[in-house]
């Protein structure tokens, strides 16, 4: 009788099926892609302040910076990666560090160009390394928040590859929706991929001023085309949110009263509820 030869031990193959025989031996927590393809919609801002969130109601959360800007890795005081996580030849948790706050931990980005291209060919060749390698590492925590770029590219698609959920900001602006069937698209490809793993955990409106009649457009429109997978809770324009990663804080260690602070502890709640 045939049998299928052996895989050896020291191919791509292998070590996508060793990670596989991992990931069905342990738990399995929620890693959430934040992802949108426009900037400054408050993407970053977002992943950090709902990892912070999720950290201080008692879940052990990893932040994880794709972004080669490394925004969400300086906006909690630590320090870009000189290797890409995703390139090293280090196991992904060995890439882990601490942050002030507990329970919640860092997986540093990397402004390295020539990493994000050699992530960029690997995915473009079918590989599915990168995506059980992250994927796989990320089962020591209840929660894991995937901070994208802002691009259609190979890093986010590998990070919603990798994923269990995505998590979509929308700035409350004229130009919201542009672009969005084309992010909606890949999102759909993605599900259609590996069916039964990618969910849309929902849009969240930022930057929301109830004082503008254009963001009262804007979230009607958005509430009326997307419906039921929009959060309840906005988060609205606070200039302490702006103002927390200069120090290195989310908003809910540097301004725990304010606007912005309560409406991520809400949002919090709703992502929590998704489950």
């Amino acid at each position: 009788m045939m049998t299928n030869p052996p895989v050896r031990a020291d191919t791509p193959k292998a070590r996508v099926v060793r990670c596989e025989i991992i990931c069905r031996n342990t738990r399995m927590g929620r890693i959430v892609c934040v992802a949108n393809q426009k900037g400054g919609v408050g993407k970053t801002t977002t992943a950090s302040n709902v990892a912070a969130g999720l950290a201080k109601a008692g879940m052990q959360t990893l932040l994880v910076d794709l972004d080669p800007q490394c925004n969400a890795t300086t906006g909690l005081g630590g320090v870009p990666a000189k290797t890409h996580p995703l390139v090293s030849e280090a196991a992904l948790g060995e890439n882990v560090v601490s942050t002030a706050v507990t329970n919640l931990s860092l997986l540093p980005g990397s402004r390295s160009v020539r990493d994000v291209e050699r992530i960029a060919e690997q995915a473009r060749a079918g590989s599915m390394v990168l995506s059980n390698h992250l994927s796989c590492g990320l089962n020591a925590w209840d929660y894991c928040l995937i901070d994208c770029p802002p691009s259609l590219g190979e890093l986010t698609r590998t990070a919603l590859t990798g994923s269990t959920e995505v998590l979509m900001p929308i700035q409350c602006e004229y130009f919201a929706l542009e672009g969005l069937t084309q992010m909606i698209e890949v999102i759909r490809d993605v599900m259609a991929d590996q069916p039964g793993r990618l969910s849309f955990s929902g849009i969240v409106l930022t930057m929301h001023d109830a004082n503008l009649e254009l963001t009262t457009e804007v979230e009607r429109e958005v509430r009326d085309f997307f419906g039921e997978i929009v959060f309840d809770t906005v988060i609205p324009r606070d200039v302490t949110v702006s103002e927390a990663p200069s120090h290195a804080l989310s908003v809910l260690d540097y301004a725990p009263r304010s606007l912005g602070a309560r409406a991520y502890t809400e949002l919090c709640m709703e992502v929590r509820d998704c489950e």
